[in-house]
């Protein structure tokens, strides 16, 4: 996966919007206010940051080379994904998805349900 169609996945996320608040070289892609990524391109390549259950986080890391700790994040919580095309898209896509579900669960419970009655538990279930 590269870096335009990591961007392009992280968009098609119900109501996920794209912001630029540490500059223009750093996306960073919230639900409801709430940061579930970030997206940037270095040299060339792409990296984001995703959130990522603690145990989750460790496994990931082990598992692939382009897994690391999140970079300027919680290191416990968040994982910093290269695209350097070494990880599967389908595994990249997983990531996202449950980076976005980690992130709609710990919404307002009035925002999280209002969500998941527009989008189905699906959000939820990554």
């Amino acid at each position: 996966m590269d870096y335009q169609q990591a961007r392009d996945y992280l968009l098609s996320k119900p109501e996920a919007i794209e912001d630029f608040p540490f500059g223009e070289d750093v996306a960073v892609l919230k639900i409801r206010g709430k940061m579930f990524a970030t997206l940037a391109s270095d040299k060339g390549e792409g990296r984001m940051n995703l959130k990522c259950e603690p145990q989750q986080a460790l496994m990931l890391r082990d598992m692939f080379a382009a897994v690391l700790p999140g970079y300027h994040m919680n290191k416990l919580h968040w994982n910093t994904i290269k695209l350097d095309g070494s990880i599967p898209n389908g595994e990249i896509q997983r990531m996202i998805d449950h980076s976005y579900a980690l992130v709609v669960k710990g919404l307002k419970k009035s925002d999280r349900l209002g969500l998941v009655a527009k989008y189905g538990e699906q959000l939820i279930s990554a």
